[in-house]
């Protein structure tokens, strides 16, 4: 099953890299970018426990976002050690176009599928759900 859900997943990734405008960006890249989008203004310390990787890791991830135009860096006022991070107005449009191309790639491959078929993907999306919950929690114990 694993190997069905990855290879799903790097087959979009393919599909869309076609459509995408600007460098490629790797994974760990556009996961640090999707935190972003979702909180931002999160530190680099929080950013690395949240995406479970080494704080100098995530730094270097940062210094080459800030460098390439895609993350800014502001100080953050409580405490002027640390960074807060906020995505440019260019990568945060990348990503929502990503993410609407990517909608509708999967959406014209289900409505391909039969009805049965699409049913069943529709009763395995809770037990998909809580997959993801327990490994989240697995890493978070670690």
């Amino acid at each position: 099953m694993g190997s069905a859900l990855g290879g799903i997943q790097r087959l979009i990734r393919r599909r869309l890299r076609s459509g995408t405008s600007g460098p490629r960006l790797r994974g760990a890249e556009v996961e640090l970018l999707r935190l972003v989008e979702t909180r931002p203004g999160i530190g680099i310390k929080e950013a690395a426990r949240e995406l479970h990787l080494a704080g100098n890791s995530v730094s270097t991830l940062v210094n080459q976002l800030v460098k390439d135009g895609h993350l800014v860096r502001e100080t953050d006022p409580s405490d002027r050690r640390a960074a807060r991070l906020r995505l440019t107005e260019a990568v945060g449009n990348r990503l929502r176009d990503w993410q609407r191309r990517r909608v509708a790639l999967v959406d014209r491959h289900v409505s391909r599928l039969t009805e049965a078929e699409r049913d069943a993907l529709r009763a395995a999306l809770p037990a998909l759900r809580r997959l993801a919950v327990t490994l989240h929690e697995e890493a978070e114990e670690t």
